[in-house]
């Protein structure tokens, strides 16, 4: 393991898994610990941005909590990438979900997640029904944390619903049109999880891709293939961690230290690694990095 700018070394710019099966209403986490929550909720518009009328969804996901039952913990929203689902985070959960509590839906079209009639495909759209997927969830902020397609939509969700933002990580996600391909379910899973993935690994990943929904597909394509968030990264106002891989086939440290540059209160973190899906391939030393990011922020709150 080698991180090429490490988290004290941070640069600073600006301001420097299938469910469990378990189902639960609506509201704050349980008295009891649990791997694993599912809920069904319906996501539709919220306060802060006026979104599309037509973003009514019927949006699963998993509410992961591990620590102590008397805790009532902060919460983190993690979004998947495209042709993923809220599984992808499977990484991440054993120590975070000690932590902070986990939502972790799966996008329209994705995972146990529908598609309604005529659903708008655009940026706006897919923050909205994660503002509304917060409020049915009972959480007025959270740290939002995206992957790939994910980290692009967890952008625009910061710069549309910023005081729903305590802080903003992002893992390998673009803010233009993706250099790999528009159609990312296609590409070598080499480039996605690295030239170190275990065969069985790959399986498992061409299984999903191959399961992903065609109609939802096309959608996270034709958003991507029109992705410029170039206007909307000086409007992100929460501290902001920027994760990405020395050897990404999606886009090079520059391209990223370009952008993350645009947003004020960032900083870039670079990990040692030939996959551009950072988030999975190197899931311990983001959940360590982001750790210490969250940590570090709140103690600068508090001074």
């Amino acid at each position: 393991m080698s991180i090429k700018i490490s988290r004290r070394g941070l640069l600073q710019i600006g301001c420097g898994t299938a469910t469990m099966g378990i189902a639960a209403s609506v509201g704050g986490p349980g008295s009891t610990r649990v791997a694993a929550q599912a809920r069904l909720v319906n996501a539709s518009s919220t306060v802060e941005a006026t979104p599309a009328p037509d973003t009514e969804a019927q949006l699963f996901f998993r509410d992961d909590w591990l620590g102590e039952p008397w805790r009532k913990p902060e919460a983190a929203l993690l979004i998947h990438g495209a042709y993923e689902s809220s599984i992808a985070w499977f990484g991440w959960v054993p120590r975070m979900a000690q932590e902070f509590r986990l939502i972790r839906p799966d996008l329209p079209g994705s995972g146990a997640s529908r598609i309604p009639a005529g659903f708008d495909w655009s940026m706006e759209s897919l923050t909205a029904v994660l503002a509304r997927l917060l409020d049915k969830a009972g959480v007025e902020s959270a740290h939002i944390i995206g992957a790939k397609f994910g980290g692009s939509i967890a952008m625009q969700f910061a710069a549309d619903y910023p005081r729903r933002t305590r802080t903003l990580v992002v893992a390998s996600g673009p803010v233009t049109r993706p250099v790999v391909s528009s159609n990312s379910s296609a590409a070598p899973q080499g480039a996605r999880l690295g030239s170190g993935a275990p065969r069985e690994e790959v399986e498992y990943w061409n299984a999903m891709m191959a399961a992903a929904n065609r109609e939802a597909s096309q959608g996270a394509a034709r958003v991507l293939s029109t992705l410029n968030l170039d206007g909307v990264l000086p409007r992100i106002t929460a501290p902001t961690l920027v994760i990405t891989s020395d050897q990404s086939p999606l886009q090079s440290v520059e391209a990223v230290m370009r952008y993350q540059q645009k947003i004020p209160r960032s900083r870039l973190l670079v990990l040692s690694s030939d996959a551009y899906h950072v988030a999975v391939a190197k899931a311990d030393e983001c959940v360590t990095s982001v750790l210490a990011f969250i940590k570090e922020t709140a103690s600068h709150r508090e001074r």
